[in-house]
């Protein structure tokens, strides 16, 4: 008869694991890291290991992670806001708890999906925008998958969505007018394919 811990491992294993790369890509938009972005994801599943057992079976696993992210992430940051000099040497802090977001260079900055202009662009939204745009855009999931994960309406998802697309057409459409891209001056939802 199998160990509990065993059967623990194996049904996590097969239910979590396979987003793993999927999960990756979001800590990097988040930490905007690679460093960070691995510690993000190490503590993201450590923590939904530990809590496996509050996961409902059949329910969305990847909404599940996301969260767990998305609220590590946060929760981090908020701590190093609030008191970034007070670091003890003795504190086992992750490198994405300790640097803050204006202390990265643009070099810092993800570019593997897209060009250097459009990821500074897209990690320099505040977070609520960007875990939407990023999360619809990039990762395309559906919007459900998105409220679930981020604990918001669907309705919310929506309109964050819009506003994150409108601001990143503003950052971004000088640079798409450099390229030869027709790109007027206001944000409309024919100019999506820009935003992204």
């Amino acid at each position: 008869m199998p160990h509990a811990t065993d059967v623990k491992h194996e049904l996590f294993n097969q239910v979590m694991v396979p987003h793993m790369n999927l999960l990756y890509g979001y800590a990097m938009y988040l930490t905007s890291d690679r460093d960070e972005a691995n510690d993000l994801l190490q503590e993201t599943f450590l923590k939904a290991f530990r809590f496996f057992e509050k996961f409902e079976q059949g329910t969305n696993a990847k909404a599940w992670l996301y969260r767990i992210m998305r609220n590590t992430y946060i929760n981090e940051y908020r701590k190093v806001r609030r008191a970034p000099d007070l670091v003890e040497y003795d504190d086992q802090l992750s490198s994405y708890q300790m640097k803050q977001r204006d202390e990265r260079s643009p070099g810092d900055v993800p570019g593997e999906i897209f060009e250097d202009e459009i990821a500074i662009a897209i990690s320099s939204l505040p977070e609520k925008f960007k875990s939407v745009i990023v999360l619809r855009d990039v990762e395309d999931l559906p919007y459900e998958e998105i409220a679930e994960a981020l604990e918001i309406p669907v309705g919310t998802v929506r309109s964050r969505l819009h506003r994150a697309r409108a601001i990143l057409f503003d950052k971004l459409k000088g640079y798409a007018k450099e390229r030869g891209y027709r790109v007027g001056d206001r944000f409309a939802p024919q100019d999506l394919a820009l935003a992204v």
